[in-house]
């Protein structure tokens, strides 16, 4: 049975819970999913999700905490959203802790601030039909490298990246009623323990 933790910092954590339990009854799994705080509980997750919210705070506590070493010691895939798409990317434009996971350039705030949020249909790689994209003080990713694979983007913005067993999202998959999202993360974990 695999354990996907949803870290308990700051965002949208409840409604990550619920969209994962949600996908995984709709996949018709054993797993459980807990909200993590602690590096300790982080070592006993097979995944890590980590939602929006304000990424330089979650990333200085991420790194307090010890879990940023955690989650690369023991390889656990993570799905970064919004600010967790920032906090999984190698660069950003402004001074911060990250994890540096994916091979990518993050802009914050890239699409504007907090009255420019807005909904999108998306055209995304691992999906056949749109994706209903919900963008609230969005980021977007201006470069990749080293085969960082481009799931989706706007216009000339990128708003999907998937890397090993790595997804970040500028947008909130957990505000929607699609559990796609949930269901490509929890299968690339679902990868890595077999």
């Amino acid at each position: 049975m695999i354990k996907i933790g949803i870290l308990n910092l700051q965002g949208d954590v409840s409604e990550h819970q619920a969209m994962t339990e949600k996908a995984i009854r709709k996949m018709n799994l054993e797993a459980e999913v807990m909200k993590v705080k602690t590096a300790l509980e982080v070592t006993e997750c097979d995944g890590i999700i980590i939602s929006g919210g304000e990424s330089t705070v979650i990333g200085r506590l991420i790194e307090e905490n010890g879990i940023d070493e955690i989650i690369k010691e023991n390889k656990i895939p993570v799905l970064g959203t919004c600010a967790g798409m920032v906090l999984l990317g190698q660069e950003t434009d402004y001074q911060q802790p990250l994890l540096g996971l994916i091979p990518m350039k993050v802009k914050r705030n890239g699409f504007g601030r907090q009255k420019v949020s807005f909904e999108a249909e998306l055209e995304l790689e691992m999906m056949d039909n749109p994706y209903p994209g919900v963008f609230i003080r969005a980021p977007y990713v201006s470069a990749v490298k080293n085969k960082a694979n481009i799931m989706g983007q706007i216009h000339d913005k990128i708003i999907a990246v998937a890397y090993e067993n790595h997804l970040a999202t500028a947008f909130h998959p957990e505000l929607t009623g699609d559990t796609r999202i949930h269901e490509y993360f929890i299968k690339e974990v679902l990868n890595c323990v077999e």
